[in-house]
């Protein structure tokens, strides 16, 4: 929801209102809701929500709202739909939000949550599922129907993760323009597994709730949902530190190579649209962008004076510069987190006909991500304005990298990314040396890009006899 759009607007207006229709039989004088119930669950709720604002014991990381569904379904096991999607509402409005615009995100929030946790009571009240959590009547009659209960309690976890999933996957078609034969993918798969493991303490809160030993009781289900947060901030902790060790790799590179600074974020973010095009699971896109960012870290162990040269580059100078995959890849080795990024930082420069560099793949042969970052790579290089010349239009990169495509570039990945521009786009800033930062010596010839088969190699002139084999670089600093 990057901006309310109209169309988002109109959604989540639509959204508030069948909420809104969720909740008013509560309101009817005749309707026998539960209010002490109601009551205790909805400040149980909003005191969780506040809680999730802060630091999480003294840490920097905050209690993740997802950690708060066994309440609602507790809720949804426990109570009528329309007072069950009551509880949602006040915690909902006042929870954490990370982005702008809040306002819309927290209606939202509050909106989808209601309309689920309705959706999900009225499952569990369709299937019985009140008289099996016991609590009525006398003797063994008071005893929940295990595992009976298990059933309709299910059966109503998977209406809330099917109707959250669908939720989740519209708002993204309405806001952020995702394509709908994407907007859902994996939505589903990814969330049944915790929810269900949510449903199943929603369960045991329920019984013991209409146990002899009433509300207090189920209060001690509120221990583990604390550890499942203490769990989630470690897992925070460990991927901000990823994010750390990425961060300070990049500005390295940036340092010792003033013309690209900005340029690996700037790849990392194409990567990522073409990945989308391609439907990638979430997980592979996270790892693709650390790739795309970590492309060129390889460049460290390039001598300054190389990179940094204004000027024709020698035959030997240009082999070193082509080592900078290998010594990327050997940076990252060791990264455990990287998975497949290590394989694109050591193959984006190959060639699909197999004349590039380090070891001359070809096809298929060479790693996906690598046929990704090469297109990203070689798309930032040409639309990016640098000190000695100014960046191309988007429409001309991207005829660029068409004509080059099936020799230099995976035409599927091209396709990809002209697709996701056509879709999203693009916003190229300024990069490497500014007005302000002049660095001294002659300007450099500008140069042009990805080259047709049999063409002269592009970057930085060579002296003396011809370079070595084809160069697929956009610029001498891909």
């Amino acid at each position: 929801m990057r901006a309310t759009r109209g169309a988002a607007r109109a959604y989540i207006a639509a959204v508030a209102i069948g909420a809104l229709l969720c909740v008013l039989p509560v309101l009817r004088t005749d309707a026998g809701t539960p209010w002490a119930t109601v009551g205790l669950l909805t400040a149980l709720y909003l005191v969780c929500e506040l809680l999730g604002r802060g630091p999480f014991f003294g840490s920097s990381v905050p209690i993740s709202a997802g950690s708060f569904f066994p309440l609602l379904l507790a809720a949804a096991f426990l109570l009528p739909p329309g007072a069950a999607a009551l509880v949602a509402l006040p915690g909902s409005l006042v929870g954490r939000v990370e982005t702008a615009p809040a306002t819309a995100r927290r209606i939202w929030r509050a909106a989808q949550l209601a309309v689920t946790v309705w959706a999900a009571s009225s499952v569990h009240g369709l299937l019985g599922g009140a008289a099996t959590l016991g609590g009525t009547g006398s003797g063994t009659d008071r005893l929940p129907d295990l595992p009976y209960a298990t059933l309709p309690a299910c059966a109503a976890t998977l209406a809330f993760s099917l109707v959250l999933a669908v939720l989740d996957g519209s708002i993204l078609v309405a806001a952020e323009r995702v394509p709908v034969r994407r907007a859902w993918s994996g939505l589903l798969s990814r969330s049944l597994g915790p929810h269900l493991v949510h449903g199943l303490a929603g369960l045991m809160m329920a019984v013991l709730w209409r146990g002899p030993y009433g509300p207090l009781s189920a209060l001690i289900l509120l221990l583990p949902m604390y550890i499942s947060c203490w769990v989630f901030a470690q897992y925070h902790r460990e991927h901000a530190a990823h994010r750390a060790t990425i961060r300070a790799l990049v500005q390295a590179v940036d340092l010792k190579d003033t013309y690209t600074r900005g340029h690996s974020e700037r790849v990392g973010q194409a990567s990522v649209l073409i990945a989308r095009e391609l439907g990638m699971d979430q997980d592979r896109l996270e790892v693709l962008r650390f790739a795309g960012i970590l492309h060129d870290v390889g460049k460290l162990g390039v001598p300054t004076r190389v990179l940094r040269k204004d000027g024709p580059l020698t035959q030997e100078e240009r082999r070193v510069i082509e080592l900078h995959p290998e010594y990327g890849h050997e940076i990252v080795r060791g990264i455990g987190f990287l998975g497949e990024a290590r394989a694109a930082i050591l193959h984006h420069h190959e060639r699909l006909d197999g004349s590039g560099y380090p070891y001359g793949l070809s096809g298929r042969d060479i790693p996906e991500f690598a046929r990704v970052v090469a297109v990203a790579d070689a798309f930032d290089a040409m639309t990016s304005t640098r000190s000695y010349r100014r960046g191309r239009p988007v429409p001309a990169a991207l005829e660029e990298l068409k004509r080059c495509a099936g020799t230099q570039f995976d035409p599927q990945m091209v396709r990809a990314l002209a697709q996701a521009l056509d879709r999203h786009g693009w916003s190229a800033t300024v990069t490497a040396v500014t007005s302000d930062e002049a660095i001294p010596g002659p300007r450099r010839a500008e140069t042009p890009g990805p080259v047709a088969p049999g063409s002269v190699a592009p970057g930085p002139e060579v002296s003396g006899p011809a370079a070595p084999g084809p160069n697929p670089s956009a610029d001498r600093h891909r």
